[in-house]
């Protein structure tokens, strides 16, 4: 799969950029995955982070790819903010290390803290969890519920068939095509920074009406006022 269509088409030069990151959620798994790939993808990102003065915004964890990327950007002296749910902290997996660690009530009010600090959204390789995440900003950013960036870093083409399912969702008429440009992808950090930064909002309407419907048919696709 092409890693640029159909997906964000966000131009990879530093001359103009759209957005400037002070604060960027990173979602990512809790176990390290079957490659050292996404052990390097995580620490390379966070030492990225620390360089660019951006606070790293994530799950709270110091287990898998979640500590890894905090352990960097602390390494190479960062600032983390953690947001983590009392029944995982009671289980004692949360990072001691952090500039600050929130602790929410449940799961639901842990991502929208999330959401509601973050300036951009990145997804590294991860499990159901991180799916979650992801799909959730980029629903809200369908529902223009935000026009934040959302970047997906596709190590060793790890995020390859879930982006060929969003594709699939898209041709099958779930999803408007333009709406695919909604998500910025490279397997490079500086060229997915990069796309972020000069990432334009697609103001795409959610809902499609098939070919097979007849034009007089009474069904009317809604729109956003």
């Amino acid at each position: 799969m092409s890693l640029s269509t159909p997906f964000s088409n966000a131009p990879t030069d530093s001359s103009s950029p759209r957005y400037v990151f002070r604060r960027v959620v990173v979602y990512c798994g809790s176990n390290f995955g079957d490659t050292p790939a996404y052990y390097a993808a995580a620490q390379a990102l966070g030492k990225v982070l620390a360089q660019r003065g951006i606070t790293l915004v994530y799950g709270g964890g110091n287990v898998g790819l979640m500590g890894t990327v905090a352990d960097s950007v602390i390494a190479h002296g960062g600032q983390t903010i953690g947001v983590i749910p009392r029944f995982l902290k009671d289980k004692e997996v949360a990072h001691q290390g952090l500039n600050q660690l929130i602790i929410t009530d449940d799961m639901a009010s842990r991502k929208l803290k999330m959401i509601e600090f973050g300036d951009a959204f990145i997804a590294l390789p991860g499990g159901i969890g991180t799916y979650e995440e992801l799909f959730e900003v980029l629903s809200l950013a369908q529902l223009r519920q935000h026009q934040k960036p959302i970047g997906v870093l596709n190590i060793e083409g790890f995020f390859d068939p879930l982006l060929q399912l969003l594709a699939h969702t898209a041709a099958a008429g779930f999803m408007p095509n333009a709406n695919l440009q909604l998500i910025c992808v490279a397997d490079d950090i500086d060229v997915l920074l990069q796309k972020m930064a000069n990432y334009q909002f697609i103001d795409a309407q959610k809902w499609v009406k098939p070919d097979w419907l007849d034009d007089n048919d009474s069904y009317t696709v809604p729109k956003f006022i």
